[in-house]
């Protein structure tokens, strides 16, 4: 891609939840609602060329055909917004992206637990990895688990490691190109992760899609400094997360202090946004009101948040790495 100004730098977001907004309100129009950040106006007026979309499930009874739902919503998606969307599943719509109109797209999969209810054989796990895969043609990187914890592991809110199911999967995924999210990991899944792929010497790249850093924010979902050190070593991606609970209860102005933090760090090359868009209207925790600060409540803002981080003093360069460039490199390493 041609260097642009701060104004108008393209945007790769490594994280959204419009797949399950979708599921929980059927009849919502994506290029004409507002009711959530990572509709298709939004998306647009913030210049984002790539937004990564979530097939999110949670741990109960149903989770396997909430996932499949959302896989068909994806595709659906695609053909029924194929003048704004494009699929991006070759390195070849990657550079599409550059020069076009549309905004790419790219599954992810939020909990492993869609992939098997926790009674049924493990074998049903890759049996449904591969007809979703085959559905919506990529699948960029899958998450262990959410906030609890599931046959594969522990989640954020548990202290679970990383089980026999969990080794599994890993073993499974070495050398198919598909990352490993740690964003909604337990300290001690994220350890069992780092430690099992490198005694085994797997081929498994790992990101953590949408976390912040627990050295400016202490928070459960945050990234505690070793980690980071270790995504750095793995050359892996750090997306920036915009939910106020994991940014600063207060002060707005923290997004700008996570991310100098992680250039201190030495992570310049991680760097990226993975905003976490959701459906918040109907969630039953109002304590959490406002999700998000006003400066970063839609993906209409990242030409304002990258303009203050040039006004902060980052190059034009580490703009460049951080809005999109980090996660090309990443997504043109796994499609080559």
């Amino acid at each position: 891609m041609k260097q642009p100004s701060v104004a108008n730098l393209p945007v790769f977001d490594l994280h959204c939840d419009l797949l399950a907004y979708l599921r929980e309100v059927p009849h919502a129009d994506p290029a004409g609602t507002e009711d959530m950040g990572a509709t298709i106006p939004y998306l647009q007026r913030g210049g984002v060329k790539l937004q990564v979309m979530a097939i999110y499930s949670d741990v109960r009874k149903g989770s396997v055909q909430k996932a499949w739902d959302q896989a068909q919503l994806y595709c659906r998606l695609m053909q029924d917004y194929a003048d704004y969307l494009l699929p991006v599943t070759r390195r070849e719509h990657l550079q599409q992206l550059a020069t076009g109109s549309k905004i790419g797209t790219i599954v992810a999969i939020e909990n492993a637990a869609g992939l098997c209810e926790e009674d049924e054989p493990l074998d049903k796990t890759f049996e449904r990895l591969e007809s979703i895969a085959a559905k919506v043609e990529r699948i960029f990187y899958i998450g262990i688990t959410h906030h609890t914890e599931n046959r594969f592991g522990g989640g954020n809110y548990s202290e679970a490691g990383l089980k026999d199911d969990g080794k599994v999967l890993l073993e499974y995924l070495s050398g198919k190109n598909i990352a490993i999210d740690l964003a909604h990991t337990s300290d001690a899944l994220a350890e069992g992760i780092f430690n099992y792929t490198a005694q085994r010497n797997l081929k498994v790249p790992l990101i953590a899609s949408h976390s912040n850093f627990r050295k400016v924010w202490e928070h459960r979902r945050n990234l505690p400094e070793e980690f980071v050190q270790e995504l750095i070593k793995r050359q892996g991606l750090i997306g920036i997360n915009f939910l106020r609970a994991y940014v600063h209860e207060e002060d707005p102005q923290a997004l700008q202090a996570h991310i100098m933090y992680g250039l201190e760090q030495g992570a310049e090359d991680l760097l990226s946004f993975g905003a976490d868009f959701f459906y918040t209207r109907d969630m039953p925790d109002k304590s959490r009101i406002p999700f998000y600060f006003q400066e970063h409540e839609n993906a209409g803002r990242y030409p304002q948040i990258l303009q203050q981080l040039a006004e902060k003093g980052l190059s034009m360069e580490q703009l460049r790495k951080l809005s999109y460039g980090n996660a090309y490199r990443f997504l043109d390493d796994l499609m080559a």
